[in-house]
């Protein structure tokens, strides 16, 4: 039973004791002392109460135990007052329950902040900015709250302000108790943070609050000002007042915006609904008087908040949701979330009023189709749009980034004016050119009027929303334009008609005083161009950093490929005897025109593509320099790492730990050494000691590290004050002691007087050895110090021997007086003695003596010498006294023992044995370690970061409180026991799986958790096992972990910030384990006092109350260092279905449980939907927003918030995102996804880099860090490496070029931090539109830039990300990513960035957006502009006839253009900052080995291919739509793909393609003249022959087993079923050739009839092989009359007649004919072989006519089956669709035959097999694999037996 409910459980517990105690009445009646069971229960409540309650209100114990308690004795008091209904309950008794139901009022479930009355006593409410702010929210005075209320809803005994809000608005209680303590958090950290800070700090400040009001209401403010109306924030004239208004209007706000759902994403609507709320208030505070009551003002929200102001408004978002009919709708017919809220962009939107009329424009429903626009109905909406359409165009490119296309079109007619005009005979003079040079403005103007008509077009669907000026304005840029090009043609004209020998003097002035009619038209054309480049240059030079496209570079780079066109294009349109090889319908047609497009389009198209590649080189080029000056890759080994350790406690103490006095951030790659005194370097190893210890035991908690490992690794927790040297890592010291006692032992010096000093200059130059030595000698004293207690011996050993020996090491002369040779005896024998320090075996006691005396033996008798001895004796007697029978040195008993044997046991005396005995035993120097990887790398890059620019670090205290916020839907949490165990049909489990990739890991599991073998793990740690793989997969489980590591590290630098030095030379786990420790006691006594009979009074609580002063000490540390972290940071997964999932009694809840109880801060946030019943009494489902948390292992629910209806009305994760969100805290907010995970030693750099949010970044204040990831998924396999690869030279150079100097780096994902009030104050961190906003988080990078805010990027912190890791996961991926950038083309976020950026940064914000996606495209379609062109040019007979001539010769510029579309194809334009990269972060030589192996490995297999997907849906999406979430799954690829599985997913994107291009190469091949010779035509065409093999088979390459004879079987008989299967209702796409069919056409059907004659005119291109190559059939006998393509259309006719006749005959004869039908088939073959015997009789068809008629006419079906999908309403009309899809399954069938055919020859080669195994993934897991499958084999055979 949950004690915390009062539902169910409850009633179930009570019914369930009463039966009991009624049915064991009469056993018990003999045995009970009370006269019955009513009185027994009443004695046992009162004993609960007086025994258990009241004890623990008296001790300050956990206020959970004590909450319930209450809830306990509130149970049982209920349950007695059902047993004692008939006979009374006693006063006493019922005064009691009484107080017992108060104060379980009063112990209502909290967040951060326990509010409630019995909170005050918590750590977190002492603080003083925490005080301050609640008093300042209590300042209620003057506020009118009705009489009749008199207690807060809260049970903190006052009211607040928030209070009065909530009784005037109606506001949820849930949403008042979730903004209040919002409020108070955010108040209270900004006043803490003030400089100088508030005296007194536990009052509120007006910079606190002035600060927060300031950035809270700046949006709101630019509202009003873009609106021309005051702000509604009326201040008071009464000073006192005033503080008090401030905080009303910041409560106000936040509380509508708690409440607002769906509408946070419309920012200006909520300015609106604000501003009538605040002068609501300002009336009611004002007491104005209604003129109509004559009252005092009274606001009507009886109905609340929600129902009054936000449900009318969310039901018209739902309402234009449904209408976009789950997205295929167009965009242009329904509004989205940025459409109805640029309606409130206009005063417009005032005409609503307030409250808000239900008949405003905004409010109407959509124009049904069918509805006359006449319609009676006045609530009919004739407009979708609001001021921006997003139309399906290509032209979009065009219209957002017109000043970047018209600068390459004028470039380019410029370069081909000055070529053509130089290749002239003879050349034309310089005047000349520069006067036709000039034209370019003419096109420019025409390019102009271009632009305007699009703005026209593209607006026509919104014209009933824009205002008349505006209007005007698009009307008068389009006559402008027009008048413009009018103007600048008649005055060219008019100037070009003037004598030629003009000069350019003359050209400006046609008298030589006055300029010429079309330059001072040209001038004043050129003014506002003019005015924009003053206003770029003159404000601060806009920062040289964003001129950074050099244009003048690319117009001299490209010179070289137009000029070479000019001669070949002049001959080209002279030539005029053209000998053509079909019909030609324009045979006298001038200049030839048809070949002039064929060779000059490929250049053109990679003239405009180019602009990609120059960035690549640039952003490579600038991105390695500033990442060298940013000092990445300084340490990226061991070695490096261990040559400046020396230097790491200073740099983190410099970067990392708080310092009064402010730091001057260091910009450059070194800086001059700080001198610190001996004591403040101890005091800073200290510090960096307890943070390096942590990181190092996170790495061992991780399994990165083995315990011998971590001991290697670990510095002294506590400062040991008896070694004067810094302790470094043994790993660091290793084998140096044992080195120098060999050396000491071993050496001879030449001048005997200055041995010493020879010895110690051999041992000084080596820090780490003279630490080694110095640190073992005086430890070595403190041990001896520690167990020997004799007075006598302490005497001979300290004040004698060490005395002695450290005499001579001051003189120098201790080789001179001491024999080393022996020295290596007494270092085994103290070696000896420290393992058994370490046993811990009292039974050692006397070998411990004995071991004693024989290494005084050693010291005195071997290595002393006489001279040494007799020193030794004069201070302590005669040594033989010491040896004598009586009494034997360490062997004394009374009156004390001599040795202490066991001595006392402490952490840091255990510690330290450990260190000393590595230092001495290990022998072999530690430069592997550690030797995983992983850990080396997170090492390096901790460690290099220390160097690196940051930010310093202020007080956990001071620092920015920052939330994280993880979106989950339904994915894994952590992997269940069936998950671990689930083999494929290779016999491979993940378990097995991660056994194999992550071998060390698991071997240090292993050993962690103490078992031996797997076996044994399954029996008796199951769930340990769980988390070890969940921990390495993409999981829920795997990102919590790592984001809670954010509260390890706080409360570690709270430790360091707020610990005194005594205890901090402790050390940070001593004080940390004594607290797990009291923890536990009290937990203990806990529960053993919930027993049935509580026991007599408490005598372990006092005793553990009545703990030492250290303790309380320590105590009341930990609980102010767990409430800094609790002020600073939060974190919500926003688990959306977790409600669901409860109830469904579903793993994954039980595993979120699982993960709040882990840990204890984390907080779930999710969507309860729940059936009640309305004021009509029907039941209706509702939706409630719940936070809730684990306590005491239950379920708590902390805020509960309707909502006015489902929430997931547009994109799923931002809806999921939005709806979590107000739960969150602070200033600053990480978006996590749920792929991610973080690192301890990464979240210790938090605090630096939040202070990025304060530091100089320009203009402007950040409102985006962008923060660096590392991608943890790159050793699973060769695709997983490339994709890792990809995307670390995007997180990383990429996006640190972006973000400077280009200055256009928005958001791309996780993990950026976000400017928490600048974004929900501006529609939060995503939006949620559907479709349009498929790629949601780059969205909230398009606001926060056209916001006025600035993103930056930072290196120094890194979060890991994991990425997909087989080809269809990733292919998956990226059609998701190019639909989104699809979308994103057409949207208004983009056009307004080309708008409003300067030229450069418009220039690279196209280039790193959507042109990237563009010029891709142009990639491809370069490929097939080339191969149609000469196709075209071999068929018709041009090219033969123009090189008969010798007109077209080598064609270097378009073989140049070639090159530069290869290298993007193959994927070396991405290589080049990968390259870079990995040269700066581990150096060139790793980077070119890399580069190498991943070629060899078929990287450029992989990146080829997916251009394929980006193209198709990128394509795709802007002219049909269909984009869609893809989800990926995130697995392990340990399977087999299905042939059939393969087909479906790339038939369109790759398959088609592919053959298309293996027809056009064959047929240039065949038919081309210019490259008859196999060498130039494979020169030409290599990269495409690599796109078709890439394209046809890159999908069966990378298929694990994809070359297995046995899955090659089972493919096909899968493939044959698939292929053949009826599609019918229901059947799903991969059950059914027919299903898929229909879900691949679902894009046409909503496309509309723009999208069908573009689909339709696209598939006409397959019609020119028939028309070409009939001409080219022998049969033709070289005829060229139009007929012969009549006749080829008949045969085509006939096969389509001969298809419909088969199909007609099935369906008719297919029951009862079924010998009909097959004689009619025979008849029809037979009268096919016929024909084909008669032409090769009589007609002189030959073979080849046959090869040849398959090429013309299986392109021609082809195109007319797309055209009848295009046109498929028609063709179902005229009842043809069957028969095409009986034709559209031959041809799949045929495609399928192609592909399978190969792979499955393939397949008889075992060794192919073999090879894609090792190539796909790494060695190890090959040998497993195949192990696997013997083993799988065995199985098999034995069950078959």
């Amino acid at each position: 039973m949950d004690p915390h409910s009062n539902g169910r459980g409850v009633r179930q517990f009570k019914t369930a004791l009463f039966q009991r105690l009624e049915r064991d009445d009469e056993e018990t009646k003999k045995k009970r002392i009370k006269r019955d069971d009513a009185q027994e229960i009443q004695d046992f409540y009162q004993i609960y109460y007086d025994k258990y309650v009241k004890d623990l209100e008296k001790a300050p114990g956990d206020r959970a135990q004590l909450a319930k308690a209450y809830q306990t004795a509130g149970v049982l008091f209920e349950v007695l007052l059902v047993v004692n209904k008939n006979i009374g309950v006693d006063k006493e008794i019922m005064s009691t329950g009484k107080e017992v139901e108060q104060k379980k009022e009063i112990f209502v479930p909290y967040n951060i902040l326990p509010l409630d009355s019995a909170g005050a006593s918590q750590e977190i409410m002492q603080l003083d900015e925490i005080k301050a702010a609640m008093e300042a929210l209590r300042n209620i005075r003057g506020l009118p709250f009705q009489q009749s209320n008199d207690q807060p809803d809260h049970n903190t005994g006052e009211q607040d302000v928030l209070d009065w809000l909530k009784e005037t608005f109606g506001f949820q209680k849930g949403n008042v108790a979730n903004q209040r303590e919002h409020l108070i958090l955010l108040l209270a950290n900004v006043q803490v943070a003030l400089v100088p800070a508030p005296n007194p700090l536990d009052k509120l400040d007006d910079r606190a609050i002035n600060k927060v009001m300031h950035r809270l209401f700046k949006n709101y403010k630019v509202w009003c000002q873009f609106l021309d109306r005051p702000p509604s924030l009326k201040l008071p004239t009464v000073v006192s007042d005033v503080q008090q208004r401030k905080i009303l209007y910041m409560a106000l706000y936040l509380l509508i915006w708690g409440e607002a759902a769906n509408l946070r994403f419309m920012p200006e609507c909520l300015c609106y609904i604000y501003h009538y709320m605040a002068q609501e208030v300002t009336l009611v505070l004002s007491g104005t008087i209604s003129t109509v009551t004559g009252e005092s003002i009274r606001l009507l929200y009886d109905s609340g908040f929600l129902t009054k102001v936000v449900i009318p408004i969310y039901e018209i978002i739902r309402k234009e949701a449904e209408s976009n009919k789950n997205g295929t709708a167009p965009h242009s017919s329904w509004r989205n979330y940025d459409d109805l809220n640029e309606y409130f962009w206009s005063a417009k939107c005032f005409q609503l009023e307030w409250p808000m009329k239900r008949a405003g424009d905004f409010f109407k429903p959509r124009v049904e189709k069918g509805l006359s626009r006449s319609s009676k109905d006045k609530r009919v909406r004739h407009l979708n749009k609001t001021g921006f359409v997003e139309i399906r165009s290509f032209w979009h490119l065009y219209r957002s980034f017109d000043r970047m296309w018209i600068f390459l079109i004028l470039s380019l007619q410029a370069m081909i004016v000055i070529a053509w005009s130089e290749s002239e005979s003879p050349p034309a003079t310089f005047d000349d050119v520069f006067k036709r040079v000039l034209s370019i403005f003419i096109t420019a103007a025409g390019l102009h009027f271009l632009q305007a008509v699009l703005d026209i077009i593209f607006n026509i669907k919104a014209y009933h929303s824009l205002n008349f000026l505006f209007i005007m304005r698009l009307l008068l840029k389009m006559l402008v334009a027009l008048s413009w090009i009018i103007i600048l043609s008649v005055c060219y004209v008019n100037t070009r008609k003037k004598p030629t020998t003009w000069t350019i003097g003359k050209w400006f002035s046609s008298n030589g005083k006055s300029p010429s009619l079309y330059a001072m038209a040209v001038m004043i054309y050129l003014v506002p161009n003019m005015l924009g480049a003053a206003f770029f240059m003159f404000p601060n030079l806009r920062r040289w950093a964003e001129n950074s496209d050099r244009r003048a570079i690319r117009l001299f780079l490209w010179w070289s490929q137009i000029k070479p066109l000019v001669e070949p294009t002049k001959n080209i349109m002279a030539y005029k005897n053209i000998q053509w090889k079909w019909h030609e319908f324009f045979p006298h047609a001038k200049k030839n025109i048809g070949a002039v497009v064929s060779l000059w389009a490929p250049v053109i198209l990679v003239y405009f593509m180019d602009s990609q590649i120059w960035y690549a080189v640039y952003s490579t080029l600038s991105g390695g320099v500033t990442g060298a000056f940013m000092r990445l890759g300084e340490i990226r080994s061991l070695g490096m790492l261990r040559s400046r350790f020396r230097s790491l406690p200073t740099s983190f103490n410099k970067r990392m730990v708080a310092c009064s006095k402010p730091v001057r951030r260091n910009y450059f790659f070194g800086h001059k050494a700080d001198m610190v005194d001996p004591d403040s370097q101890k005091m800073q190893a200290t510090k960096f000691a307890q943070v390096w210890n942590e990181i190092i035991s996170s790495f061992r908690e991780e399994d990165l590290i083995s315990d011998k490992e971590r001991d290697l690794m670990l510095v002294p927790y506590a400062t040991n004050s008896y070694v004067s040297a810094v302790q470094w890592p043994p790993f660091l010291l290793a084998s140096k002691a044992p080195m120098a006692v060999q050396m000491a032992a071993e050496f001879n010096a030449r001048d005997s007087e200055k041995i010493d000093a020879e010895l110690w200059r051999k041992i000084q130059p080596d820090e780490y050895m003279r630490s080694a030595v110095e640190e073992c000698y005086e430890s070595m004293k403190k041990v001896l110090d520690r167990i020997i207690q004799g007075e006598a011996e302490k005497k001979i050993i300290f004040d004698g021997l060490f005395s002695v020996v450290d005499k001579h090491i001051q003189e120098g002369s201790l080789l001179a007086n001491f024999r080393m040779t022996a020295l290596p005896t007494l270092c085994e024998q103290f070696v000896d003695l420290i393992k058994r320090l370490v046993k811990e075996d009292s039974a050692e006691h006397d070998r411990v003596i004995l071991l004693l005396q024989d290494m005084f033996e050693v010291v005195t008798h071997d290595m002393m010498t006489d001279e040494a001895r007799r020193t030794l004796e004069s201070s302590c007697g005669p040594l033989a006294r010491t040896q004598s029978k009586d009494r034997q040195l360490f062997a004394t008993i009374e009156p004390t023992a001599a040795v202490l044997f066991p001595p006392p046991k402490d952490e840091a005396w255990s510690e330290q044995l450990k260190r000393l005995l590595l230092l001495l035993t290990v022998k072999e120097a530690a430069m592997d370690v550690p030797t995983n990887l992983e850990a080396r790398r997170r090492i390096a890059f901790f460690t290099n970061s220390l160097f690196m620019d940051m930010p310093p670090a202020p007080l956990v205290r001071n620092m920015l409180s920052f939330s994280v916020l993880t979106p989950y839907y339904d994915e894994d949490v952590i992997f269940t026991k069936s998950q671990l165990y689930e083999e494929n049909e290779d016999g491979i489990s993940i378990l097995f799986y991660l056994q194999k990739i992550y071998p060390d890991e698991w071997n240090n599991f292993l050993e962690r958790v103490d078992c031996d073998s797997e076996n044994t793990v399954r029996e008796t740690k199951e769930e340990e096992l769980r988390s070890w793989a969940s921990y390495r997969g993409q999981t829920l489980s795997r990102t919590v972990r790592g984001m809670m590591y954010y509260r390890r590290a706080l409360e570690l630098q709270a430790f360091l910030d707020m610990a005194k030095d005594i205890v901090l030379k402790r050390g940070y786990k001593v004080t940390n384990t004594r607290k797990k420790e009291l923890d536990d006691e009290r937990k203990a006594i806990s529960t053993r006092n919930e027993v049935a009979n509580p026991p007599e009074p408490d005598q372990e609580r006092k005793a553990l109350l009545a703990k030492t002063e250290d303790d309380e000490e320590r105590r009341a540390l930990l609980a102010k260092m767990k409430a800094v972290a609790d002020l600073k940071f939060s974190y919500v997964a926003t688990c959306q279905i977790y409600g669901v999932h409860q109830l469904q009694n579903n793993q994954r809840a039980t595993d979120i449980k699982y993960l709040m109880q882990s840990y204890p801060s984390l907080r779930v946030a999710y969507i309860d939907e729940v059936e009640e019943r309305d004021e009509a009494g029907k039941l209706k489902k509702a939706y409630y927003s719940v936070l809730v948390k684990v306590v005491d292992k239950e379920s708590q629910e902390i805020y509960r918030i309707k909502l006015p209806g489902p929430v997931k009305i547009g994109e799923g994760k931002p809806e999921n995102q939005n709806h979590a969100i107000i739960f969150t805290r602070g200033e600053a907010l990480q978006t996590i996804d749920m792929n991610q995970d973080n690192y301890l030693e990464e979240t210790v750099k938090m605090r630096n880099l939040l202070e990025e949010f304060n530091a100089d970044h320009g203009v402007r204040r950040p409102s985006i860090l962008g923060v660096r990831e590392h991608i943890f998924t790159g050793s699973v396999s060769s695709l997983a490496w490339f994709m890792s690869n990809q995307e670390m030279s995007f997180v990383t150079i990429g996006q640190r070029v972006l973000a400077d100097p280009l200055k256009v780096r928005f958001h791309y994902g996780h993990p950026d931090v976000f400017d928490r009030l600048f974004h929900i104050t501006r529609g939060g961190i995503s939006k949620a539109s559907k479709v349009i906003n498929l790629s949601e988080d780059i969205f909230a990078g398009f606001n926060s830039t056209l916001r006025r805010g600035n993103v930056t990027h930072h290196e120094y912190i890194q979060v890991g990300k994991g990425r997909d890791v087989g080809l269809n996961q990733i292919s998956l991926f990226e059609a998701k990513v190019a639909n989104g950038n699809g979308e994103q083309t057409l949207s208004r976020d983009i056009y307004r960035l080309g708008h409003r950026f300067d030229f450069f940064r418009m220039m690279s914000c196209y280039v790193t957006t959507i042109g990237f996606y563009f010029n891709t495209m142009l990639v491809v379609l370069t490929v097939y502009v080339f191969l149609y062109g000469r196709l075209y040019m071999a068929l018709s007979g041009l090219e033969k006839s123009l090189l008969n001539q010798a007109k077209l010769k080598k064609d270097l510029s378009l073989q140049a253009a070639l090159a530069s579309q290869s290298l993007v194809q193959l994927g070396l334009l991405m290589a080049l900052p990968m390259v870079m990269e990995i040269g700066l972060e581990r150096g060139f030589r790793t980077a070119l080995s890399d580069l190498i192996v991943m070629q060899l490995q078929l990287a450029s297999v992989f990146f080829t291919f997916s251009l394929g997907t980006k193209t198709h849906f990128y394509g795709r999406t802007i002219l049909h739509g269909g984009a869609k979430y893809r989800p990926t799954g995130r697995g392990f690829v340990v399977r087999h793909e299905k042939f059939a599985e393969n087909y479906r997913l790339y038939s369109r994107s790759h398959f088609t393609k592919g053959f298309e291009i293996a027809i056009l190469l064959i047929v240039y091949n065949v038919y081309g003249i210019a490259h008859s010779h196999a060498i130039p035509y494979l020169l030409i065409t290599f990269s495409m022959w690599f796109l078709v093999g890439t394209w046809l088979f890159a999908p069966f390459l990378f298929n694990p087993s994809g070359f297995e004879w046995q899955k090659i079987v089972e493919d096909w008989e899968d493939w044959n079923k698939w292929i053949y299967s009826k599609g019918r209702i229901g059947v799903p796409a991969n059950k059914s050739w027919e299903s898929w069919w229909e879900v691949e056409q679902e894009h046409l059907k909503y496309t509309g009839v723009r999208g069908r004659i573009l689909e339709i005119l696209l598939s006409m291109r397959f019609f020119i092989y028939q028309y070409g190559l009939v001409y080219h059939l022998h049969i033709t006998h070289h005829h060229k009359s139009l007929s012969i393509y009549g006749l080829s259309w008949l045969v085509i006719v006939a096969v389509l007649g001969i298809v419909k006749t088969i199909s007609a005959g099935r369906q008719r004869f297919k029951k009862d004919l079924q010998l009909m039908f097959r004689l009619l088939k025979g008849l029809l073959f037979i009268g096919f072989v016929a024909i084909i015997i008669l032409l090769f009789r009589f007609a002189n068809l030959t073979v080849g006519d046959l090869f040849v008629s398959i090429l013309a006419f299986m392109p021609t079906g082809w195109g007319l089956l797309q055209i009848a999908q295009a046109s498929r309403p028609l063709v179902e009309k005229i009842r043809m669709w069957d028969s095409v899809r009986a034709l559209s399954r031959t041809y799949e069938f045929i495609m399928g035959m192609l592909l399978f055919t190969p792979v499955s020859i393939l397949a008889w080669f075992p060794f192919v097999s073999e090879f894609q195994t090792r190539l796909l993934f790494n060695q190890a897991f090959s040998r497993g694999l195949q192990i696997s499958r013997i083993l799988a084999g065995k199985k098999r055979k034995v069950r078959e037996d």
